[in-house]
């Protein structure tokens, strides 16, 4: 499985605190868990959205979205929930094939 950060995800990202930041690599971190055994963590809080999108929580207000298709799973945004549905309502056809591939590691100070 290949996994890859959009621009969008790096605008959202970077806008967090500090604390935020370190859960939505925990999450981040226990969805590649995931992937990689097979096993769910109770709390991830996976749900397919609509077409190729899926969101996993990073506590009980804040989500991240994430494309997956064939091997490669994109992370798009991160935010609460309103920010989340926003983004939804706003999103145009191919909107996540523009993207920027990022490795996880560029995340992790």
């Amino acid at each position: 499985m290949k996994y890859e950060f959009k621009p969008s995800f790096d605008k959202t990202f970077k806008k967090l605190d500090p604390v935020r930041k370190k859960r939505v690599l925990e999450a981040i971190s226990l969805l590649i868990d995931f992937f990689e055994t097979g096993e769910k963590t109770k709390g991830l809080g996976l749900k397919h959205l609509r077409e190729k999108f899926c969101e996993i929580r990073i506590d009980i207000n804040n989500r991240i979205i994430f494309t997956l298709e064939e091997d490669t799973v994109g992370f798009v945004i991160v935010g609460s929930r309103d920010e989340i549905r926003k983004f939804l309502k706003s999103i145009q056809p191919g909107f996540y094939y523009m993207n920027k591939r990022k490795n996880i590691k560029s995340y992790v100070s």
